[in-house]
């Protein structure tokens, strides 16, 4: 994936670091609450896990809709820390 892409997420951590940070775009459901793609979150994480990496710390700021038929989008930032 491009991570210059806003609703992407990088793909870092292939170089050994003791800590990577990465970010992730959660768009919410149109109708009803929860994230519509958290699948793309889980996926972070296992492919970090399988790297080495622990999820450290998690955190998530909140924007509006960015269009009319657009849902709000959650920008989650992972911490994850290698394990030795």
């Amino acid at each position: 994936m491009n991570f210059m892409d806003k609703s992407t997420f990088s793909t870092a951590s292939g170089r050994n670091y003791q800590y990577v940070v990465l970010q992730v775009t959660l768009k919410e459901k149109l109708v009803g609450t929860g994230s519509g793609n958290l699948k793309s979150l889980e996926r972070v994480i296992n492919d970090q896990a399988k790297k080495g990496y622990r999820l450290h710390t998690i955190t998530t700021t909140s924007a509006d809709s960015k269009g009319l038929m657009d849902g709000d989008r959650i920008q989650a930032t992972l911490v994850f820390e290698k394990l030795e």
